[in-house]
């Protein structure tokens, strides 16, 4: 099959199997390697990339799925050489340990504050009575959200105050 979409602002037309996934797509036609296949299940985040601006996991996208659409990797959060503040905050955080999660919680974390900051509620923040403003970014409120993120060498608590501090509410 062939299709056309834009990763990381750029246009590709390529021709795929159907049953192809996003993440394969990626990874070994388009050589952007910084999504990592984890599980190949949909259970870790660690192939979570951007689909239209919200955050999908690539392994179970398929790649016929998404012609005509928009993907953002973690090759393309970036502006040039300056980093995106929530790289930044991983950083300065130290909110990776191997590593090999990193750019599935970046992606993740990213598309999680503008979920937030457009006022979408979690389980953690349903119940609240004032749906007319945001949860308050609790460190629970992150871990609900993040929750389809999986680190193995357990930097959880790095990862959440690397979100506070992107989302400015530290």
């Amino acid at each position: 099959m062939d299709i056309e979409l834009w990763v990381n602002s750029r246009s590709y037309a390529v021709r795929t199997d159907v049953r192809r996934t996003l993440l394969d797509l990626l990874r070994e036609r388009l050589h952007l390697t910084g999504t990592k296949k984890g599980c190949d299940h949909g259970l870790c985040g660690a192939c979570t990339v951007h689909l239209d601006g919200e955050r999908v996991l690539s392994c179970l996208t398929l790649a016929a799925s998404v012609s005509g659409r928009s993907v953002q990797t973690i090759e393309g959060i970036a502006a040039g050489d300056d980093l995106a503040p929530i790289q930044q905050a991983f950083i300065d955080r130290d909110a990776f340990q191997c590593g090999y999660c990193t750019s599935g919680q970046i992606c993740s974390a990213q598309a999680m504050l503008a979920e937030h900051a457009r006022g979408d509620l979690s389980a953690e923040s349903f119940e609240q009575t004032d749906v007319s403003v945001a949860p308050d970014l609790t460190s629970r409120e992150i871990r609900e959200r993040m929750a389809g993120n999986i680190c193995r060498c357990g930097a959880y608590a790095n990862i959440v105050t690397a979100i506070r501090d992107a989302s400015g509410e530290r």
